[in-house]
């Protein structure tokens, strides 16, 4: 899998990827860490929001329904921030897709959406997409 990014990218990407579960938090790390990537892991909505105000990161993986404080209430604090932190990409992430379409996940502020199980391919296609040098350049003159 690492002599797929290398062909694409050299760049290794911090992502935060938050979700209540262990489990999905342990396979997206695996995944990540398969193509040479740095994830670093949050439980919960609070803990991801206080990471973003201390740290930068290429890209965010949100799970959608968690106890406390969901996905949708992240983004929504996230976007409303003043700090650059606020236009990290961030790709939601859930089993649950039959409440909404992907488009609407972008038009709540979602960068992408990603269903639950996660395939290898979907993820590092939607990963790929907001972090490539074409999109970044997009973002900060769009």
């Amino acid at each position: 899998m690492a002599s797929a990014l290398s062909e694409e990218s050299d760049r290794t990407l911090k992502v935060l990827h938050v979700d209540d579960d262990p489990m999905n938090l342990r396979v997206v790390q695996e995944i990540l860490g398969a193509y040479g990537h740095l994830a670093v892991m949050a439980a919960s909505g609070p803990e991801a929001l206080s990471r973003l105000s201390t740290e930068r990161f290429d890209l965010m993986l949100l799970d959608i329904h968690m106890p406390g404080m969901t996905g949708l209430e992240v983004v929504e604090a996230l976007r409303a921030r003043a700090g650059a932190e606020r236009d990290t990409p961030v790709i939601a992430l859930t089993a649950d897709i039959y409440s909404r379409r992907p488009a609407e996940y972008l038009a709540l502020g979602f960068d992408d959406f990603v269903s639950k199980p996660i395939l290898v391919t979907d993820l590092m296609s939607a990963i790929r997409r907001h972090t490539t040098p074409a999109h970044v350049k997009l973002a900060r003159t769009g």
